[in-house]
């Protein structure tokens, strides 16, 4: 193994110079495009993610990572429930559209097609691969953010199962489609 591109950090003192590089070397995971959704003071909120996995299948569990700060992390956390639909490979402009800077809290997701599967529940996103309602269960803080786990209380999609089989990826700070 060559060494020579070996970075190592001062748990103390983590500079600019290791977060840089963190996201490089990180950016070279490739992860799947979702958007999570929930209901926070009578408003839609949506923000899209690539940090999510599921977590077990008994009983249906899924997690979510979310930046401390934002807006979508206050929102879940004051929602009971939350929803994460997995975006297709022509779903770009969604996450670019709900990742833009300065987007309006009101009226967010005018421009997104998307369906509110029963009153009160939180919107899915239209066209999505799948989609998953999750009721929160714990909430850890991890560095900048927040991990919120919860178990799925419905699920399904939107398309025929064959409709649409290209999810869309982030890989080395772009979205990509998966051929």
């Amino acid at each position: 193994m060559d060494t020579s591109d070996v970075s190592t950090i001062d748990p103390g003192h983590v500079g600019e110079a290791d977060k840089d590089r963190f996201r490089t070397l990180s950016s070279s995971m490739a992860q799947g495009t979702a958007v999570v959704t929930a209901i926070h003071q009578g408003h839609d909120y949506a923000s899209p993610v690539t940090a999510y996995l599921s977590v077990s299948y008994d009983p249906p569990t899924l997690l979510i990572s979310l930046y401390a700060d934002g807006r979508i992390a206050e929102a879940v956390e004051s929602a009971d429930r939350w929803t994460l639909s997995l975006l297709n490979a022509e779903q770009k402009s969604v996450a670019d559209w709900l990742a833009a800077p300065g987007s309006p809290l009101h009226g967010l997701l005018r421009p997104v097609p998307h369906v509110r599967p029963r009153p009160g529940a939180p919107v899915i996103i239209d066209k999505a691969l799948a989609w998953f309602e999750v009721e929160t269960t714990a909430i850890h803080p991890a560095a900048t953010h927040l991990l919120v786990v919860g178990e799925v209380r419905a699920m399904g999609r939107t398309v025929p199962p064959d409709a649409v089989r290209h999810p869309l990826l982030r890989f080395d700070g772009r979205y990509r489609r998966l051929d």
